[in-house]
């Protein structure tokens, strides 16, 4: 235990790193490299072309959904086991394991919503050089080369996808270490041997003694060397023990690392595998570092750098003219992702693949597409959909690092309302707490508060604070000592609790990995246990990467337990499972009625299940509003749809200009929150001049009169998996344009928004996609037509967004003090007619944050549909609700651009009666719009224009 002043200095160190953290950028010495990663290095050592795996032809087996096939390791005779699945939906699934481990290797469990179904596969041809399997569809085949071991995927002639086509395949087998394999066999033989020797005790049968005892010898080498390489390997260095910095990581099943390479022909565009401060596009990493998957605490990030930041989804997409595809690389250890661009066979365009991982298994998902979206819906049948969040917790949060006490929350919510600026939620950083013992309030600041949550309760308000996984030691705390009294701390690899400095100080980590722990983590966010929490406060868990303070890389040692498990093993997990053990406990306390709202710094794939991510400690600089564009857009491609970034950026102050600018551009993203760091000045919206607040007022009210399109787009992704902020290549796969833009995107199908991101523009230059359409400016209502770069001039105002024409968007223009306040308020439709005269789109309406839109059907889908001169309202299928949910909302007006002047317009209602309603039409920029046809939201209605 170290000393009182040991610590006071260590704490002291750690605040003064911090500080001159604001003004530097990331010290990348913290963290590592490829070439500074044993495993990483070297794997990467490895030529392509020289694959010393082959396939055991003789040994293949094969059921109806499952082929089982022996691989042969021709340097070191290791056997593997390949296990090959057609899953439905076109997916198939490769697994690859040691056949006869000297004990289980890892598989990532919790991940996959279920066991994904299968569908039966045949042998189409058999000879002594590889198989042919059937995948079904058209002409779908799966070839196998028996030596070296390659997996082609074909669609008739053409060839799709191919698995070690360069022979990258690397299997390191868990074995023992050389002087422990000799130690044991010394000390078996020794003691067999005095055995023998009370037996035989006679000089005339030392032949046989010793003859006996080479046997024995021999036996016992050959049971050591079973599951382990039979020719011994030369030990490289960090192979057993690793030191980064002052950090020893000790590895006591060895070198555990596995690889295998993929190649794409055909495809010179390649996405996701986030989270990295990078271009969408994911770039050649020859002469480079791979792309890191390692989640860690990195402040104040570099851009356009492949270093591994907070999240890690190992997820990847292919693109081009003819196909989309998806690898799901289902591991959580350590991953770097190297991607090769050239040419394949023939001087087609090309691009490989290779996945590296520091232990467990093989476990790859090839997510066949062909078009984006079934690629979306695939990996949503392996991994689960965005979760439906609150309706409120999509308008604007309001957050510091630290609101100071509970008349500090009252001055700021007071201010908002004397600026008429809504917003939703109040966040609390980890001052709130007492001590940073979470669960907790600090007495002096914050002594009453349920009195404060009321108070915004009472305006229909909501507040989040601070949970996050590092617990204080300290034997009087109560969450502290529950967990150590239960055992559910991460051990350190001698078996007691490991220890590491966080806010806290020293501080514990649970073991979220440990159903136990979770579920009852959860049971801490009820009334009872929470003390001072209350129906509207919600939760948000940071720094669980997680993030060690004096740890390797500012996170826990690799070598840490979970149960049997080591932290290597599972680290990219850590903060999915505890975002899903909050998201339960909020879940839980309202007797499972609630929808839960969390927001999580720490994500991996199936995140996406229990909340919200951001893009963690961004900076107050015009390259990261930029960054945040392409970071959301990678999110989203792999499911995670609630994504934002911190708007004026964490560290650092930003100018006015930049503060509005990301206030508008936030505005237009899924989590739109304002954050900033404690040594920041405060940035509340009305503190930058008159001027500057009407702008970022506008800019939050044009947020909440989308928030009925917003939520439509949050259903619809919880229902198919589709991205809410999508790149424009998804809606437009044939347009070679759109593949490498990352400036521009959409929200759904319908709305594209160009935010402005540079310094002094005066000007930006939008690509609006689609050869045949026309696109609606959404504030001057002026036409334009798809497949060209249009130059709009801007002025602080402008925010370039723009209405597909073919589309009907549904909003709300009556801006109240937060979303709850406007729940029963009218709807206007902007219909934007496409060159034929037609639109279509859906409206979608329930109680904004209970479970009962599943549980009892409870709400309003409706199918609007424009066509000869015809608007119609139907219920979406499926039809009808078991409840039908009742609605005061209403229709107030009809916006149509693009239209023709009417003679006259006739309401028909849902019980057939007729009544005109009054229009106004504009020659110029032929804009009709319908006056007050007030008609119940959730009925059946017709207009006719005649």
């Amino acid at each position: 235990m170290a000393s009182f002043i040991e610590r006071m200095y260590l704490q002291l160190t750690l605040v003064l790193s911090i500080s001159l953290g604001i003004i530097q950028a990331v010290d990348r010495s913290n963290f590592k490299t490829c070439e500074q990663s044993a495993f990483c290095s070297r794997q990467r050592a490895l030529r392509p072309g020289q694959s010393s795996y082959r396939a055991l032809l003789d040994t293949l087996e094969l059921s109806d959904s499952r082929l089982t096939l022996q691989l042969l390791n021709n340097n070191n005779k290791v056997r593997l086991l390949l296990e090959l699945y057609r899953l439905q939906g076109n997916i198939t699934r490769v697994k690859i394991n040691e056949l006869k481990p000297i004990k289980p290797r890892y598989e990532v469990p919790d991940v996959l919503i279920t066991d994904p179904p299968t569908e039966p596969m045949s042998v189409v041809a058999q000879d002594e050089r590889g198989v042919v399997l059937s995948l079904g569809g058209v002409d779908r085949r799966l070839y196998v080369n028996a030596q070296p071991f390659r997996l082609d995927i074909m669609e008739g002639p053409k060839l799709v996808l191919s698995i070690n086509s360069r022979g990258l395949l690397a299997f390191e087998q868990l074995r023992m270490r050389k002087d422990t394999i000799s130690h044991k066999i010394t000390s078996t033989v020794g003691s067999m041997w005095d055995k023998i020797k009370n037996v035989f005790s006679s000089n005339d049968q030392k032949d046989t003694e010793e003859a006996g005892k080479k046997e024995d010898t021999e036996k016992i080498e050959d049971k050591a060397s079973e599951g382990e390489e039979q020719e011994m390997e030369v030990d490289q260095p960090g192979m057993w023990e690793e030191t980064f910095k002052s950090h020893v990581d000790s590895k006591p099943n060895g070198p555990s690392s596995i690889s295998l390479d993929f190649s794409l022909p055909g495809v010179e565009h390649v996405y996701g595998i986030p989270e990295h401060a990078d271009s969408l596009r994911l770039k050649n990493t020859d002469g480079g570092d791979p792309y890191r998957l390692y989640n860690l605490d990195v402040f104040q990030y570099e851009l356009f750098n492949p270093m591994a930041l907070y999240g890690a989804v190992p997820v990847l997409l292919s693109h081009n003219t003819h196909r989309t595809t998806g690898l799901f690389w289902l591991n959580a250890a350590e991953t770097w992702v190297d991607i090769s661009s050239g040419q394949g066979s023939g001087e087609v365009p090309q691009t490989d693949v290779r996945w590296i991982s520091e232990s467990g298994i093989i476990d790859v998902f090839i997510m066949l597409g062909p078009r984006p979206a079934d690629v979306f819906s695939q990996y949503a049948s392996l991994t689960g959909t965005q979760a439906f969040p609150p309706l409120s917790s999509l308008a604007y949060h309001q957050s510091r690092w630290n609101y100071n006490d509970q008349e500090d929350v009252a001055a700021v919510d007071r201010g908002f309302d004397e600026h008429d600026i809504p917003y939703d939620f109040i966040w609390l950083d980890i001052e709130h707490t007492d001590g940073k013992r979470y669960f907790t309030w600090d007495k002096n600041n914050f002594p009453q508060p349920k009195d404060m949550l009321q108070g915004l309760m009472d305006k229909r308000r909501k507040m989040v604070t601070i949970v996050d996984p590092h617990i204080k030691v300290d034997s009087s705390y109560k969450i502290h000592s529950e967990i150590r009294s239960r055992g559910y701390y991460v051990k350190n690899k001698d078996g007691g609790d490991y220890e590491g400095w966080c806010w806290p100080g020293n501080a514990g980590y649970p073991d979220f990995t440990n159903p136990e722990m979770r579920t009852w983590w959860a049971s801490m966010f009820a009334y009872d246990q929470y003390e001072g929490s209350m129906e509207n406060l919600y939760t948000w868990n940071d720094m669980n990467e997680p993030s060690v303070f004096n740890g390797p890389e500012v996170t826990m040692l690799k070598d840490a337990l979970h149960g049997p498990w080591e932290h290597r093993d599972v680290h990219n997990l850590y903060g999915l499972y505890v975002q899903m053990a909050t998201a339960e406990g909020q879940i839980r306390r309202s007797g499972g009625l609630e929808r839960p709202f969390v927001l999580s710094r720490s994500f991996f794939a199936g995140s996406q299940r229990y909340g919200a991510v951001w893009t963690g400690d961004n900076s107050a600089e015009w390259g990261h509003l930029k960054m945040s564009i392409p970071m959301c857009l990678s999110l989203g491609l792999v499911g995670i749809s609630f994504c934002g970034a911190d708007v004026g950026g964490f560290f650092k102050t930003p100018g006015t200009e930049l503060l509005v600018r990301w206030y508008q551009a936030g505005a237009y993203q899924p989590f739109f929150r304002a954050h900033a760091h404690l040594d920041t000045p405060r940035r509340e919206p009305w503190l930058f001049g008159p001027d500057n607040t009407a702008l970022i007022r506008e800019a939050v009210r044009q947020r909440y009169a989308l928030l009925p399109y917003w939520y439509l787009q949050f259903y619809q992704a919880h229902r198919t998996g589709q991205p809410v902020m999508r790149p424009l290549w998804v809606e437009y796969p044939e347009d070679v344009t759109t593949f490498t833009i990352d400036d521009g995107y959409l929200i759904g199908r319908d709305l594209l928004v160009h935010p402005v991101t540079d310094e002094g523009s005066r000007g930006v230059t939008v690509y609006l996609p689609g050869n045949g359409e026309v696109w609606y400016d959404v504030h001057t209502f002026q036409r334009h037509d798809g497949a060209l770069h249009l130059h709009i001039p801007v002025t602080m105002s402008t925010i370039p967004v723009f209405q597909r024409g073919g589309s009907i968007i549904c909003r709300k223009n009556r801006i109240r003090r937060s979303s709850s306040c406007m729940e029963n308020d009218p709807f206007t439709l902007y219909v934007a007619l496409d060159p034929q005269g037609n639109a279509e789109g859906e409206l979608y309406v329930d109680d904004g944050h209970t479970f009962k839109h599943e549980t009892d059907r409870q709400f309003i889908h409706r199918r609007l549909r424009f066509t000869s001169n015809t608007l119609s309202s139907r219920s979406a299928p499926p039809p009808g609700n078991t409840i039908p949910f009742p609605t005061a909302s209403w229709v107030e007006k009809v916006v149509i651009l693009g239209a023709q002047e009417p003679k006259a317009v006739t309401l028909t209602s849902s019980g057939g009666g007729e009544s005109s309603v009054e229009f106004e039409f504009d020659p110029v920029t032929l804009v009709l719009t319908l006056r007050k046809p007030d008609v119940n939201a959730g009925v059946d209605w017709t207009l006719q224009l005649q």
